[in-house]
């Protein structure tokens, strides 16, 4: 549900946009304002769950989802929307990694826990495109504020039936220490880089505000390191980066946050303001998409335990990096069967079959302790992929179109657009390369032991 609603909002732009008055800078922080609140606050919430108790934290994530939610859809302007959205985020960075931590905790065999990993990311996959098939039909079909209402009886509903089904579960210690120091220089090095990106094509790559906001996102996020390494309690223990397949897991799966909201936000720009296609017409183009990411998710959750991470994960990205780039030669005139329908189809297998393969590696040989930590590590991953691709793609797009000599809008914003899909085929690519580095063997449960009781004894020392 909460990656679905980064996505379901997408469909919803031009609408919002003509609602509310927004330009295309404006409304991208109803995208944005989301997704740095939960990639930012993701591994403080973890943290939180694993020491106060994972089913009491995420009940309580739920309840804050469900009015942040209703918020969102009786927005009477642009700021109540995007503060509704901030909400909707800190309630989102509860609900996620304490989620998965969840899984982690339940499935303890090994390879049990690969599978139910496994369906975990193709439900991550297929949330990320049929956000865009619901967002259509629902804002074509009611209106766009029922992209936001549809989550209160899903929540509701959650907030019952998790009672009786998930007991409780928590880390045993003797004093409960939380990181806010590091979870706000952290949250704030991310808000002002994003920021300083979005603004740039508006006052300049040169200028002053632009240097100095990109000068502090620095000096935070070195700050936010120095925390960790002294922390008697830190919110990302940097010990927990000796474990390879972790490592590697979030660097891929950052990179797919990158390339996903990287060519999704354009995408939907070009398909509603250029085509001018209704939002109904996006949403069922895009089924070809989410169809497609549906069949790459649960065939890569099928072949990861018998081929290993990186037979999935490298083919997967690579289908990505090659769906986004044939989108670059999109035209003003263009069609959806000319321009948008082999690229669409390629990119949702790759897609479905990356979450699959990033995911299980992020969380290989995790001791049970540590599962919200590293369930809030590949989540942060994603989510902050997914703020940085979406204000870098509009921020080229913005600088190409102001650029470009034309008395035509939809061909100067075309040209954005080619060049933003071409910053989103970069980021696939750094992602192939960032798949080489899973493990090509199958994480197999005497491995996955014997990493759990190498973290935990690290911990102890």
């Amino acid at each position: 549900m909460v990656i679905l609603d980064a996505t379901i909002v997408l469909t919803a732009i031009p609408s919002i946009q003509d609602d509310l008055n927004f330009d295309v800078a404006g409304v991208q922080w109803v995208l944005t304002g989301y997704v740095i609140t939960f990639g930012g606050l993701m591994l403080f919430f973890g943290r939180v769950a694993d020491l106060m108790g994972r089913r009491g934290v995420f009940l309580a994530g739920t309840a804050l989802f469900v009015l942040s939610s209703l918020l969102c859809g009786i927005a009477w302007d642009g700021g109540v929307l995007i503060t509704g959205r901030v909400i909707q985020g800190i309630s989102a960075a509860i609900m996620a990694p304490t989620a998965l931590s969840i899984v982690v905790s339940v499935f303890r065999d090994p390879a049990e826990r690969n599978q139910a990993l496994g369906v975990w990311g193709a439900l991550g996959g297929i949330g990320a495109t049929a956000g865009l098939l619901l967002g259509g039909v629902i804002t074509s079909g009611i209106s766009w504020e029922w992209i936001f209402f549809i989550n209160v009886p899903v929540g509701i509903a959650i907030f019952l039936l998790v009672p009786a089904l998930i007991s409780e579960s928590k880390e045993r210690v003797e004093v409960r220490k939380f990181d806010v120091a590091g979870a706000i220089t952290v949250t704030a090095s991310l808000v002002l880089l994003i920021y300083a990106i979005i603004n740039a094509p508006e006052v300049g790559w040169g200028s002053t505000g632009t240097i100095v906001q990109l000068v502090a996102a620095a000096v935070l996020m070195a700050l936010f390191i120095v925390i960790e390494s002294r922390s008697a309690a830190p919110l990302v223990p940097l010990r927990i980066f000796k474990l390879g397949t972790l490592t590697a897991g979030n660097l891929t799966i950052f990179a797919v946050g990158l390339t996903v909201d990287g060519m999704l936000f354009p995408l939907t720009l070009y398909v509603q303001d250029v085509l001018d296609y209704s939002a109904l017409q996006f949403g069922l183009t895009s089924a070809v998409m989410t169809v497609m990411s549906i069949v790459g998710a649960f065939a890569g959750q099928a072949a990861v335990t018998k081929l290993g991470l990186r037979p999935i994960g490298v083919p997967a990205l690579l289908l990505i990096a090659v769906g986004t780039g044939l989108l670059i030669t999109v035209s003003a005139n263009g069609t959806f069967w000319g321009d948008l329908f082999w690229g669409m189809l390629i990119f949702g297998p790759g897609m479905g079959a990356a979450f699959v393969a990033s995911q299980i590696a992020a969380l290989d040989g995790v001791a049970e302790e540590e599962s919200g930590l590293a369930a809030g590590l590949v989540d942060t991953s994603f989510n902050i992929g997914s703020a940085l691709g979406i204000a870098i793609v509009t921020s080229v797009a913005l600088s190409v179109s102001k650029g470009f000599a034309t008395d035509d809008p939809k061909i100067a914003l075309t040209e954005g657009l080619q060049s933003a899909f071409l910053v989103a085929t970069v980021f696939a690519v750094l992602g192939l390369l960032a798949a080489f580095l899973l493990p090509g063997k199958t994480p197999d449960p005497a491995g996955a032991d014997a990493g759990a009781e190498a973290a935990l004894a690290s911990k102890k020392d």
